[in-house]
């Protein structure tokens, strides 16, 4: 296994609750993400700058709109967020017959529709759903039988979707029509049962591996294309909770963490949870986060 001497930088000692999806717009030269239980997104710009923008509920996504501003993934369904206004709007709500459920991991694909797993009422509850939200603002369930859906990502070639469910344990991986906007053969990619971890949120590299928060274990994965485990990088806290890439060349992976994962005690002793940081020198790039079409 080829070494490389990366850094680990902090990027903001944010002391997020519950940080999720740093996403890199590249047009303002910035990165936004999110905390879900103080719920609010946020955004670090150029020049340094922070922002945050309080949301009416918990949310687990956010992603780039081609006509502005951001779409969301929330407790309330499908949501429009307009940063100049601060304005929340649904789009579409599609568990408003299940109000304890609620969307969490979602990435855009390069047709520019809106893919979203959703977490059931409880962590014994395999009620979340895989959901794709077209350009038209149409919503369609795709999959269920997800506890925790998260770390959902698409490959760089555009075959192979994966999207994990963190209380069961598992990650899966389907065939990815892109065209058609298809997910098919539904298969188990890896698992962590018996391992010190469980996974969270995840993307692709550019060469096509998967990289995830493998939360409680204070690491980042990085899994080849048959799942098999391929790096481990080790970080200041035990509750990484995603990954992304970002910079002006897509070389720096972005990675948010969580305080309230963590017992009180050794929430005292890691003051770094919850904290936004930046490890740089990883000897790979990302690939750009296609827009949201609608």
């Amino acid at each position: 296994m080829k070494k490389f001497d990366y850094a680990i930088d902090v990027v903001r000692s944010s002391a997020d609750l519950v940080g999720e999806s740093p996403l890199w717009n590249p047009e303002e030269r910035a990165l936004y993400w999110v905390d879900t239980r103080r719920p609010c997104i946020q955004r670090l710009g150029p020049d340094g700058a922070w922002r945050a923008w309080p949301m009416p509920g918990r949310l687990g996504s956010i992603a780039l709109c081609r006509s502005g501003g951001l779409v969301a993934g929330t407790q309330r369904g499908f949501c429009r967020f307009d940063p100049q206004t601060g304005q929340v709007t649904t789009i579409v709500d599609p568990e408003a017959a299940t109000p304890k459920n609620r969307l969490n991991d979602g990435k855009i694909d390069r047709r520019g529709r809106y893919w979203c797993v959703s977490c059931g009422a409880s962590e014994d509850d395999p009620g979340g759903s895989l959901f794709r939200l077209d350009p038209d603002l149409s919503c369609h369930r795709i999959d269920g039988g997800f506890i925790t859906g998260n770390g959902l990502a698409i490959s760089p070639d555009d075959r192979t979707m994966v999207v994990g469910d963190t209380h069961a344990e598992v990650v899966y991986a389907y065939d990815f029509d892109l065209d058609a906007g298809r997910v098919s053969n539904r298969r188990v990619f890896f698992t962590t049962r018996n391992m010190p971890w469980f996974t969270d949120g995840g993307t692709f590299d550019a060469e096509g591996y998967y990289w995830c928060a493998l939360v409680y274990g204070g690491c980042l994965g990085r899994f080849d294309p048959r799942g098999r485990l391929d790096r481990l990088i080790r970080l200041p806290t035990s509750a990484p909770t995603m990954c992304n890439f970002g910079g002006e060349d897509l070389d720096i992976l972005y990675v948010t963490t969580g305080s309230i994962l963590l017992p009180e005690e050794q929430r005292s002793r890691e003051l770094e949870a919850g904290w936004l940081f930046a490890i740089r020198n990883l000897g790979v790039r990302g690939v750009p986060e296609p827009w949201f079409a609608g």
